[in-house]
């Protein structure tokens, strides 16, 4: 018997290193590089290493400082996981409470001058929310990247246009880089028509990146927010999700992506937003 949950374990161990790499190749070709990918690389990396050596990895691991190193990498992998968990579940703690006068759309990157699918899953849960609103002001927030044709707050307020909603009631905000200036640069843009910092204003993003987001928000200055999470795509979870847990433990510790060692890095790690976010 436990030689057949030992061979069971094994065969399951070598699926998962399977679809490991057949989604790993899949993303060499359907996107540059940029953390998620890394991140998803990484793992893959790690378990098929893992598969292929497990014999001798295990006898390592299991006396001396091999004893050690496993005893920190589990812990920093609960961690890790934990934090994973709570991006699952952060985007749906503060619902709007339909007395929101604006809506802010958060961007997340076009495949060229269209929205990427990450930024469709926005911008639909935001039409919806606004049709079922018709007072509410939309802004759409997002400049234009290196390998973007147009600014994405162009592109999202043409797509809420081309739905349906009436082009008075949409206004762009096409020259943010990030998700702190979303907020920054869209307040700007109501204050100059007559709103405030305590106007009630909901954000839509992906559920893994509203917690963060509103942590911005409040930095900008906004005091009466409320979120609206759309969906992630399921091609996009696993990079999302892995690059969001790190994310926001560098929030954590820094505060804000204006600082600290990444910063430097950023357009580096982030040559390509097609599939997933900014």
């Amino acid at each position: 018997m436990m030689k057949l949950r030992s061979n069971v374990g094994v065969l399951l161990l070598y699926l998962l290193a399977a679809v490991l790499v057949v989604y790993s190749l899949s993303l060499v070709f359907l996107s540059n590089f940029n953390m998620g990918n890394l991140m998803v690389w990484l793992l893959t990396g790690c378990v098929t290493g893992y598969a292929v050596f497990r014999r001798p990895v295990n006898a390592w691991f299991s006396a001396g400082i091999g004893r050690v190193v496993f005893g920190v990498l589990a812990v920093l992998v609960c961690l890790y996981l934990a934090v994973i968990a709570f991006v699952a579940v952060s985007g749906y703690l503060h619902p709007p409470t339909g007395n929101e006068q604006v809506v802010i759309v958060l961007g997340a990157g076009l495949h060229r001058d269209k929205p990427s699918k990450l930024l469709q899953y926005r911008l639909d849960k935001a039409y919806a929310f606004a049709a079922a609103h018709p007072d509410t002001l939309v802004i759409t927030s997002g400049g234009q990247g290196r390998d973007e044709w147009i600014p994405e707050g162009d592109a999202m307020r043409d797509y809420l246009i081309a739905k349906g909603l009436p082009p008075e009631r949409v206004l762009s905000e096409n020259r943010s880089t990030s998700t702190e200036e979303n907020f920054a640069f869209s307040l700007a843009l109501l204050q100059s028509r007559g709103f405030s910092q305590a106007t009630p204003i909901v954000y839509v993003s992906n559920e893994f990146h509203c917690y963060r987001a509103g942590q911005y928000a409040a930095m900008a200055g906004f005091t009466n927010v409320s979120e609206l999470a759309a969906a992630t795509p399921l091609r996009s979870v696993l990079p999302c999700y892995m690059r969001e847990a790190l994310a926001l433990l560098y929030y954590w510790v820094f505060k804000t992506s204006s600082s600290g060692p990444m910063h430097a890095m950023v357009g580096l790690l982030d040559l390509n937003k097609k599939f997933f976010y900014k």
